[in-house]
């Protein structure tokens, strides 16, 4: 029973995971289409700030908590190679983040230089 609780709680918290990987990329659309001096390009920086520190971090934070515990109630998963593939998968969602981190924090200090296009 308890399998299936921490499972669940995975499951959760992959999705919030996965729903701030989507949107972010669509607030940097948003954000390469307003000017640097309007209300507007604050108001992203804010939105984007709140979404990577309030969700986007503690989701894969928690993701990847309950993942291992998962993997330490079935070490045998490590022998499977679907599940080496899904390892490595998390591993391209990590850098992806972190790539996403970095765009913001170009939109932070105004050196954007891609448009919404990009």
């Amino acid at each position: 029973m308890l399998y299936l609780y921490i499972k669940s709680f995975h499951l959760i918290f992959l999705i919030a995971w996965m729903v701030s990987l989507l949107y972010l990329p669509r607030l940097f659309v948003y954000h390469s289409s307003v000017s640097i001096t309007s209300s507007s390009y604050n108001l992203l920086l804010l939105m984007e700030k709140r979404l990577i520190k309030i969700i986007a971090i503690p989701a894969m934070i928690l993701t990847l908590l309950f993942g291992f515990v998962l993997l330490s109630m079935q070490k045998e998963l490590l022998y499977e190679n679907y599940f080496r593939i899904k390892l490595l998968a998390v591993l391209l969602l990590i850098i992806y983040q972190v790539y996403l981190i970095l765009v913001y924090l170009a939109f932070k200090r105004i050196i954007n230089k891609r448009s919404a296009i990009f």
